[in-house]
């Protein structure tokens, strides 16, 4: 979730002045009718819209707007905040285009931990010399790189600026251009082409490369202009790992390819069960030979990734870890994908047998109130449907089909009320304009700075997937299925250029994870932010689920994809389980809670309680969420961590009051902890212990039992469809799970040579000795 504290009080105060033409008239909000659902065009008398986002050129202003993006600061603000491209940072300003190369700062915590930050500070300021730079505007968005235009009247700088990409290239329309410096400059390597400027600026270098016929003037020891030839109004500026001569030479010779597009594509290879994604950077030559890019690979890309072995080159320090340079237009990444089923099997001859049912029963029992314990939004509602939709998957798996109908029942009244659009609950409502899905009632900024959606949404989305294993009319779109696939289009376009949604909207195809803040700000001035990644992950997984159940592969694909990706990103940036990413003095904590553009640390938007931020990178523990057993050994570590935390924070802290139960989100850690080792995870889980809002008893328990008996997760055997999942026991016997969404019988093929027939719409297990 997304915060409230003072920073975005005050980002909102400075939006609401743009809000003027976002003011709901007392007219009426106009309904739109999908299936048995309904959307309004603009929000009801007295609710508060989004946000404009102005800040386009005329043609960007023709699509939807892309909100919660790396760079989302820039359509929003008239003075933007910095912007974290890596390894670079810019930031538009009146005086001009502002270039950084961050570099590391250890900032002690109230936790009395570490904040690791890489800020924008002491830039190189880029400006024309013949006009006055405009306010900048967003004038292209591709892949993972934009345009941005300052343009003042006929007058224009551009500058373009890609992730990974060290350089921005800028073209002015006239004149000469200007570099200030924030101290003197020392210039490197004279006997260089002369076409280059080298500074070094303090501990770092940057390079700057006009055009043929370029005079390098210095006005002053922190100023130099750019005497360009007539018609040839370009040049780039980077920023370089070291000052050696060879690497100058190598950052010469790709200068002169400006980037023009950017495309990620995906591919899902079923039968091998892996996602190959590729990465395409189309350039232009400004002049000489064409030597291509020079793109940044991150970690999650360069890691064990054979295809680049050999041929990356240096490499720059960064908030994200090492990232490495090659020379080429064009990179893939090839990553298993270890799949997931819906629910797991019956618990049979467990010695817990009757505990389970005692809770069972208790959960009915309070089933109703607990679809909404907490709070008013549809975000705790969503967690309240997907409780629910995992008690009743633990009623059928257990025979009681009967109590299973009657949760199902529950639930779907539940959420007929928010998607009819009459209920006093909430509605939904779409801003053509903007391109953006809000559900009503407003919190966590969900609709004043359009955040979160991919969690919210994710909720429901999966839900309504699983509802329809058991009812597919239900999802019908005459029905309630056109309402969850506004929801679907709403974070999960795969589009590109539309005007209804933009491409993926939470998504960041280079560093493969989403944002949360719509309006790209976070904390200080560092960026974009994005804190439960687990959440996201149950969003793809709704995706997947909701493809299969429809038939639509191509969505079912996306779902893999994003799934697959985010899960390689949550490994190296959230908990850093190949040790690449994390500096040294953040050896106090052994994960992430809190990852923004320049920084990360162990924290919550709303409470310093070590539990919640633990926890809110694993819930909801489902089913869809074994990649939080990848590494025994981090869980234990990171479970373990927790009595020495809470002890220091109940020493140091000031508790909000009421303070939260000690034992807050017990269940969850229960769970977390039964990924590695079901069965200590079941001793030290307190059956009437807390229960996290968006869990239940009989689930916790349900999943820790069949833990215990199929073994741990074994992410060394996949299978030729998507809803698959292996286990191991310590005696190396496997359980083999696949569950068949379609319609006729499916043969599915393990890795490892086991087969299996699963019947339609059935979950089917096969059991194997060592």
């Amino acid at each position: 979730m997304t915060p409230t504290n003072t920073r975005r009080l005050a980002l909102w105060t400075g939006l609401a002045a743009l809000a003027v033409l976002a003011v709901v008239p007392p007219a009426a909000a106009q309904p739109v009718k999908v299936g048995a659902g309904t959307y309004y065009l603009s929000p009801k008398a007295g609710d508060k819209a989004v946000p404009p986002a102005p800040f386009r050129t005329e043609a960007m202003l023709k699509r939807a707007a892309p909100t919660s993006q790396w760079y989302s600061t820039l359509i929003f603000n008239p003075k933007p905040d910095p912007i974290f491209v890596q390894p670079i940072t810019v930031k538009t300003t009146p005086a001009g285009l502002e270039f950084a190369l961050p570099s590391k700062e250890v900032v002690n915590s109230v936790r009395q931990d570490v904040e690791i930050r890489y800020p924008h500070r002491d830039p190189l300021v880029i400006s024309p010399v013949a006009f006055e730079p405009g306010t900048a505007k967003l004038a292209g968005a591709d892949d993972w790189s934009i345009d941005i235009s300052m343009a003042r009247g006929a007058d224009d700088m551009r500058t373009t600026v890609a992730r990974g990409h060290p350089y921005a290239s800028i073209q002015v329309t006239r004149g000469d251009v200007r570099v200030r410096l924030p101290a003197a400059g020392q210039r490197l390597h004279t006997e260089a082409d002369a076409r280059v400027l080298a500074l070094k600026v303090g501990a770092k270098s940057y390079a700057l490369f006009g055009p043929t016929g370029v005079k390098w003037e210095a006005v002053s020891p922190t100023e130099w202009v750019a005497r360009m030839p007539a018609n040839a109004g370009y040049l780039s500026v980077a920023g370089l790992p070291d000052d050696q001569a060879a690497t100058l030479a190598l950052f010469t010779r790709h200068a002169y390819a400006f980037i023009q597009q950017t495309r990620v594509e995906w591919r899902y290879d079923e039968a091998a069960s892996q996602v190959e994604t590729t990465f395409k950077a189309t350039t232009k030559v400004m002049e000489g030979p064409d030597n291509g890019p020079l793109l940044g690979l991150y970690p999650h890309q360069w890691f064990r990734n054979a295809s680049v072995d050999g041929k990356l080159g240096p490499a720059f320090d960064t908030v994200r870890g090492k990232l490495r340079l090659l020379a080429a237009s064009q990179f893939k990444t090839t990553t298993t994908y270890n799949g997931f089923v819906p629910y797991w099997p019956a618990i049979t001859g467990s010695p817990r047998q009757d505990e389970l049912k005692d809770v069972m029963q208790k959960d009915l029992a309070t089933a109703g109130r607990e679809l909404q314990r907490e709070g008013k939004s549809a975000y705790w509602a969503g967690k309240g449907l997907q409780r629910t939709m995992k008690l009743a998957e633990v009623f059928e798996q257990q025979g009681d089909n009967a109590s299973r109908d009657r949760l199902l029942d529950l639930l779907k009244k539940r959420a007929e009320d928010w998607l009819g659009g009459d209920s006093s609950r909430g509605y939904v409502q779409y801003d053509k304009a903007m391109g953006v899905v809000s559900i009503y009632p407003e919190e966590f900024f969900a609709i004043t700075e359009i955040n979160d959606h991919q969690f919210w949404y994710g909720y429901w989305i999966r839900v309504a997937a699983e509802v329809g294993l058991r009812d597919p009319a239900w999802i019908a779109k005459e029905r309630w299925g056109g309402m969850i696939e506004l929801l679907i289009a709403d974070i999960a376009t795969a589009e590109r250029g539309r005007a209804d949604f933009p491409f993926l909207r939470n998504w960041d195809a280079y560093e493969a994870h989403t944002w949360a803040n719509g309006v790209g700000s976070g904390v200080g001035e560092f960026g974009n932010n994005n804190e439960s990644s687990s959440e996201a992950i149950n969003a793809w997984v709704g995706l997947i689920l909701w493809g299969e159940v429809t038939g639509n592969k191509a969505l079912r694909d996306l779902g893999v994809y994003l799934y697959t990706n985010e899960i390689e990103a949550i490994n190296h940036y959230w908990f850093d389980i190949h040790g690449l990413v994390f500096a040294p003095e953040y050896n106090k904590n052994v994960e992430v809670s809190q990852l923004f553009g320049g920084m990360y640390r162990h924290d919550t938007w709303w409470i310093d309680d070590p539990r919640q931020i633990k926890g809110i990178n694993l819930l909801p523990v489902t089913t869809g969420h074994t990649y939080l057993g990848r590494d025994p050994a981090f869980v234990k570590k990171s479970v373990g961590t927790l009595p020495a935390e809470t002890a220091l924070w109940n020493r140091i802290a000031k508790k909000p009051s009421p303070p939260p139960p000690k034992d807050i989100w017990q269940d969850v850690f229960a769970q977390y902890l039964a990924l590695a080792d079901p069965t200590e995870a079941l001793k030290t889980w307190e059956r009437w212990g807390s229960v996290e809002l968006g869990a239940s008893r009989s689930y916790t328990l349900h999943f820790m039992l069949n833990l215990q008996a199929m073994g741990t997760p074994d992410f060394g055997v996949t299978a030729d469809t998507p809803l698959h999942a292996v286990f191991k026991r310590a005696d190396g016997s496997r359980t083999y799970l696949a569950f068949n969404a379609r319609k006729t019988p499916l043969e599915v093929k393990f890795s490892d040579g086991k087969r299996l027939t699963v019947a339609p719409g059935a979950l089917g297990r096969l059991s194997a000795a060592n």
